[in-house]
C-alpha cells in the first residue's frame, strides 16, 4: 500500500472527516499496514499501548479477560472502525484486550508520534482528542451495557 493510498484511506474514513489535508498527510506518515490472522491477539490487557488502528477488512473483538473460562466479548468491530485509545492516556497500557476474528488488515498508527504531534500542534491535538473522547464514551457505554446484560445476579435491577 503506497503512502498516497494510505492518505486516501485516512481521508475517506468517517472518523477522520474534517481534519484537513495537513493532518491527513501527517497521520499517513505515522501509519503502516498490518495484518492479523484469525484469532491472533491484537493487544492484551496491561501491555504497553503504543498504537491505534483503522480496520480495513476483517473483524476484531474487544474483550475483557475472565479469571476462568472464555473472555467476555464487549464489541465486534468491522472495516471502517477505529480501535484503541489507551495510547493517548498515561500510563499508556491497554485496558481491554482485542483479537482478530477473521483474517484482518489494518492501518496501525504510531501512538507516540501522534501524541507528540498533538503537543506540537494543539489545534490538531484538540481535533483528534475530540474524536477519541467520543470514541471512548461510546465504547465505555457499550461495555457497560454488555456487562450489565451478561452479569445479572438475583436481586439486582
Amino acid at each position: 500500500m503506497s503512502r498516497q493510498d494510505i492518505e486516501q484511506v485516512i481521508a475517506d474514513a468517517p472518523f477522520f472527516d474534517g481534519l484537513g489535508t495537513d493532518a491527513v498527510t501527517f497521520l499517513a506518515s505515522c501509519a503502516r499496514r498490518a495484518t492479523f490472522s484469525d484469532q491472533e491477539a491484537v493487544f492484551t490487557h496491561g501491555a504497553p499501548a503504543d498504537a491505534f488502528y483503522l480496520l480495513l477488512s476483517g473483524g476484531i473483538t474487544v474483550e475483557i479477560g475472565a479469571i476462568s473460562g472464555p473472555p467476555l466479548m464487549l464489541e465486534e468491530l468491522a472495516a471502517g472502525s477505529v480501535l484503541g485509545w489507551s495510547w493517548l492516556i498515561p500510563p499508556y497500557r491497554w485496558h481491554f484486550q482485542a483479537r482478530a476474528v477473521a483474517p484482518t488488515e489494518v492501518l496501525a498508527f504510531d501512538g507516540a508520534a501522534v501524541r507528540q504531534h498533538c503537543e506540537d500542534d494543539p489545534k490538531f491535538g484538540l481535533a483528534l482528542f475530540k474524536r477519541f473522547s467520543g470514541l471512548m464514551s461510546e465504547r465505555m457505554e457499550h461495555a457497560r451495557r454488555t456487562m450489565m446484560e451478561s452479569w445479572n445476579p438475583p436481586g439486582f435491577a
